[in-house]
């Protein structure tokens, strides 16, 4: 019973899009990979100077 489901992530994209709207979706996107991509460089440069 844990996880999110179709049905839950599409309640979270609805209510997204109501809070931040059209326009600024885009710059909300754009900002989350541009973390995520940041999180996983130093995800790997962790994981990386451990092994050595």
């Amino acid at each position: 019973m844990s996880g999110l489901g179709t049905p839950e992530l599409i309640v979270i994209v609805v209510v997204i899009m109501l809070l931040f709207g059209g326009k600024k979706l885009p710059e909300l996107m754009k900002g989350l990979g541009r973390g995520l991509k940041e999180f996983n460089d130093a995800k790997n440069s962790a994981s990386g100077s451990l092994k050595e």
